[in-house]
């Protein structure tokens, strides 16, 4: 509690809970163990080379494996120790795993350590693994989790009549399964687009050409060397780069996110909407209070909070996507600073889902609401209406319903008296004067079920 109450972001501190599978994955001391990773896997693809010209013995292998496997918090710790002298954080691990080859028996090895690599080699792949980790481990889960509640409610409200507003005014009833169906859908749709998404990364040296491994061994197909290694780590290999990888695909990846926010935005505005005009009533939690002063309220919280912190997602998503791509020549550091705020857009992505989960497990439907209202605004017939007088031949049926119905209340006796002076076919007749806004829902019912 006491650590919660001196961070100084939300993330890390009130919603320390909410936000621990992305620290999981996505932090200093991650990107420094995999830093000391990639630089281990190198050496060893090294190793391996012919053209390099060693032969390694099972117990060499043992023991750069037993590095890798030995590398923890305090392992990083003292990574942090050596950069207080360096300077600079990648130069720093290659110190720290040339004291762990001596302690190893492995000095002779230390040259080949970082061989013919530049920093970015090693930190956009380190990133690169956080990166791919975060979207397939945490955010997509826990987006999809929201997508499958809705999906859920969406068929169990699939037969639930619910007057519509467009433009905020009374319009044809919908269901309320269907329109959660909505979001389901639209959500889907983005999620697969997402779980097919790579990251990229690079692996071609200070600018990209190879040029320190080709001088060194021109005989060895760096290229195919190259995409190999980038490939090992389940990254998409980019041959064309400068000394970064120009982060396009990783900018792409937050683009689709950002759509996928935007629904859940869309989403809880229309909750907290839905529950302002007591379409949904939320859960009265013992102990819980709504205000500080008026007793009486129970505040739709959840989809508050989602909806400030999709904003923050998005906020910090649009400056990496905006940013990211751009570099002066070959390299600035600009990139650098950025990436470390990866880990807080989907942070607060992460916090969203959650929060939407919790709030529509607190809700439930308030039918007797709905089919009040319904039953006040015989207006909303006028489109059933109309359109039966259209197949019956009258031209001028949006012009006659028009005139009975903009901008007023009907009672469904008026409609029923209209109705009656109707000259359309009897079938049509009798189906109109038994209609009521609750039946007219067309498919909505059925479009809901089949989410």
């Amino acid at each position: 509690m006491e650590e919660e109450l001196c961070h100084i972001s939300p993330i890390d501190g009130r919603y320390t809970k909410l936000t621990k599978e992305v620290a999981e994955h996505f932090s200093e001391y991650h990107l420094i163990r995999n830093r000391v990773m990639v630089e281990l896997q190198w050496l060893k693809k090294l190793l391996t080379m012919p053209e390099i010209g060693y032969t390694v013995s099972q117990e060499e292998r043992d023991g750069l494996e037993k590095i890798a496997q030995e590398m923890n918090l305090e392992g990083a710790k003292r990574v942090k120790e050596i950069e207080q002298t360096t300077k600079h954080d990648v130069k720093a691990v290659e110190y720290f795993l040339n004291e762990k080859l001596a302690e190893k028996g492995l000095a002779k090895y230390n040259h080949l350590i970082h061989f013919a690599c530049t920093s970015e080699d090693i930190n956009n792949i380190a990133y690169g693994i956080m990166e791919k980790e975060l979207l397939h481990e945490v955010y997509l889960p826990n987006a999809k989790k929201v997508q499958e509640r809705l999906a859920e409610k969406a068929r169990e409200y699939a037969g639930i009549p619910m007057l519509s507003h467009t433009h905020g005014q009374n319009a044809t009833p919908t269901t309320v399964g269907k329109e959660l169906a909505n979001f389901a859908y639209r959500l889907e749709k983005m999620l697969a687009r997402l779980s097919q998404e790579a990251v990229a990364g690079k692996w071609n040296g200070t600018v990209g050409n190879f040029n320190a491994h080709k001088i060194a061994y021109p005989d060895v197909d760096w290229e195919k060397v190259a995409q190999e290694f980038v490939e090992s780590f389940g990254l998409q290999y980019n041959p064309y780069t400068t000394q970064i990888e120009p982060h396009d695909q990783l900018c792409w990846i937050f683009t689709e996110m950002m759509l996928t926010n935007n629904i859940l935005q869309d989403f809880a505005q229309d909750m907290w909407l839905y529950i302002s005009r007591e379409y949904f009533l939320q859960a009265n939690v013992a102990g819980e209070v709504g205000s500080s002063v008026m007793p009486h309220k129970i505040n739709p919280i959840n989809f508050e909070n989602a909806m400030a912190n999709l904003k923050m997602a998005n906020g910090v998503m649009e400056v990496l996507t905006g940013n990211l791509p751009i570099s002066r020549m070959q390299r600035d550091l600009s990139d650098s600073s950025l990436l470390r705020n990866i880990g807080n857009a989907v942070a607060y992505s992460v916090i969203a889902s959650k929060q939407l989960v919790a709030g529509m497990n607190k809700v439930r439907v308030n039918e007797s609401k709905l089919k009040e209202e319904l039953e006040q605004t015989s207006e909303v017939l006028a489109e059933a209406i109309q359109t039966i007088l259209r197949k019956n031949g009258y031209a001028d049926a949006y012009e006659i319903l028009k005139g009975l119905t903009r901008g007023k209340h009907i009672s469904q006796e008026a409609i029923y008296e209209f109705v009656q002076q109707t000259e359309i076919s009897p079938e049509d007749k009798q189906m109109l004067l038994q209609l009521t806004p609750e039946k007219y829902i067309g498919l909505a019912s059925k479009l809901a079920k089949e989410i």
